[in-house]
């Protein structure tokens, strides 16, 4: 916004002094003009906010239904193998399920991946352009060896199944989020009209008071030009900044609550880490 700031406040200081000492004193635009302008710049801005709100909330919903549907893959697994001879088994899934949150998260950020990530990707020898959508791919697999192996009935199968796909389509949506872009034209717009109420604004107010009409003249458009930059950085919410969904953190959730799930189950933490799997 200092750009923005910057120019307002030069122009209010500039015209505010040249309004009260030349001819453009005798110029006064109605205040109902300047109170229209005003009133369509806070119902763009209303429906700016509200759409960057909804694109915000969807992901945190999003990212709700990630942590669900994790649990739900590990108890599944646990539940339906067998207790003696799937160890294994259940602790590939788990292993994987955790990686699989950390790789979208950062995928998402556009991040190098994480030390816990990459070193995981290089031990299980796995390439691929969409990391997250080759782990589920690779829980698939999986799930069809397990059905042949623990001859699982359909049903089970079906369930798993089912979970898996419901994760996949919360990475579709977190995707969506991410490479739809808000149009352009629709900031600048709402940007336009807010210089626009800044320019008539001095012309509108009473000259009685210099001092008071410059600063209003500051004051009502930078709050303004704020309410905008808000619903901007609210309408990506997964850029890598403070007000981003907190992803990392709902990692480490989904990696505390599969560690309790599977409990006395132990995955080797990975070397030169000190972040372990499972706790």
């Amino acid at each position: 916004m200092w750009f923005d700031i910057l120019i307002i406040v030069i122009y209010a200081i500039i015209i505010g002094t040249i309004d009260h000492n030349t001819f453009l004193k005798k110029i006064s635009i109605p205040l109902p003009i300047t109170a229209i302008t005003g009133t369509i710049v806070s119902l763009l801005l209303a429906f700016r906010t509200a759409q960057s709100y909804d694109r915000w909330w969807e992901a945190r919903k999003i990212w709700g239904e990630i942590v669900n549907d994790s649990r739900t893959l590990i108890r599944q697994i646990k539940q339906f193998l067998p207790n003696t001879d799937s160890d294994k088994e259940l602790i590939d899934f788990a292993e994987r399920q955790i990686i699989w949150c950390y790789a979208l998260s950062d995928s998402l950020r556009k991040k190098q991946f994480s030390t816990i990530v990459a070193l995981y990707l290089e031990k299980n020898k796995i390439k691929a352009n969409n990391i997250p959508a080759k782990l589920l791919n690779v829980h698939c697999e999986q799930l069809a060896s397990l059905a042949t192996k623990f001859n699982l009935n359909d049903n089970k199968q079906v369930q798993i199944d089912t979970t898996i796909s419901r994760l996949n389509d919360a990475m579709g949506k977190c995707e969506r989020i991410k490479n739809t872009v808000f149009p352009k034209s629709y900031s600048l717009l709402i940007h336009f009209l807010i210089y626009v109420l800044a320019s008539i604004l001095p012309f509108g107010l009473d000259d009685n008071y210099p001092i008071l009409e410059i600063l209003l003249t500051i004051i009502i458009p930078l709050l303004l030009i704020a309410v905008e930059q808000t619903a901007i950085i609210m309408q990506d919410p997964f850029e890598n900044q403070p007000t981003d969904i907190p992803m990392t953190t709902l990692c480490e959730v989904i990696e505390n609550n599969i560690s309790e799930i599977i409990s006395n189950k132990a995955i080797e933490p990975p070397k030169n880490t000190k972040t372990y799997y499972l706790k």
